[in-house]
């Protein structure tokens, strides 16, 4: 059995201090095709994705007052990128070989359902060059 691999780059998600500002930069100044903000209570966020023609970015903005990206927001009040996420054909068997790897999984093992409404989890940012890595089944 060989290793399993990651595949395409999903989005890059950038925490930001104001979602409105963020978004309407985007759309006037850089010319992208912006979405309209959706609040993800079970990740105490409010997103807005933006369409890139090999990518997506994620704006992430806190949502309630448990929000993660509160936290993240206060040691970086400007925002920046928060996390990346990777596409997998099997969350779960890409979970458990990280995990026989040493990797440690954020949160319950089991895979949360994600903004695209789609199985995800979290790696720890500590076992991968300071980088918080979401894993998207598609």
């Amino acid at each position: 059995m060989g290793i399993y691999m990651i595949g395409k780059l999903n989005h890059v998600a950038i925490a930001v201090p104001d979602l409105s500002a963020a978004a309407e930069q985007y759309r006037t100044t850089l010319g992208a095709k912006v979405g309209d903000p959706v609040d993800e209570k079970d990740h105490g966020v409010t997103v807005v994705f933006i369409e890139l023609p090999n990518t997506k970015i994620e704006l992430l903005h806190p949502l309630g007052s448990n929000s993660p990206i509160q936290g993240f927001l206060d040691k970086n009040p400007n925002g920046g990128i928060h996390h990346i996420c990777y596409e997998v054909a099997d969350i779960k068997k890409a979970r458990d070989q990280l995990l026989s790897f040493g990797a440690r999984v954020l949160g319950e093992l089991e895979p949360k359902i994600g903004a695209h409404g789609k199985p995800v989890i979290f790696l720890h940012p500590k076992d991968f060059n300071g980088t918080l890595i979401e894993l998207e089944e598609i």
